[in-house]
């Protein structure tokens, strides 16, 4: 068992996914900045963010209701990553790594709240 959030392996993968995600976005369009690149950012951060703050709850059900929250962030990721990848926006290795990290963050989330 974790003795703290930063112990678990998906926040730390989540971690290491919106670091990817940084340097993805850091060559996309200037125009961007306030669109696809603020969007994903956020969404990134809050998948971590969310983990952490249901770590630190009271409650199985809150911890619980803030990994579904931490899943939905994750699956705006996701989605942000197609569209990034559709307009051919950014370096198509960091792409990949970015949406590797996702899914496997992904899984974890599920696998996690399986057993909360």
């Amino acid at each position: 068992m974790a003795e703290g959030y930063r112990d678990l392996i998906v926040w730390q993968r989540s971690v290491q996914m919106t670091v990817a995600i940084y340097r993805l976005t850091e060559n996309f369009p200037k125009e961007e900045v306030y669109g696809l690149t603020s969007q994903l950012r956020r969404a990134g951060v809050s998948v971590a963010s969310n983990i952490a703050e249901g770590w630190g709850r009271q409650s199985e059900g809150e911890y619980k209701h803030f990994l579904g929250m931490a899943r939905g962030s994750n699956m705006e990721v996701q989605t942000q990553l197609v569209i990034a990848a559709e307009l051919a926006m950014g370096d198509q290795a960091k792409l990949r790594l970015a949406e590797g990290l996702s899914h496997e963050v992904g899984k974890m989330l599920v696998s996690l709240m399986k057993t909360v």
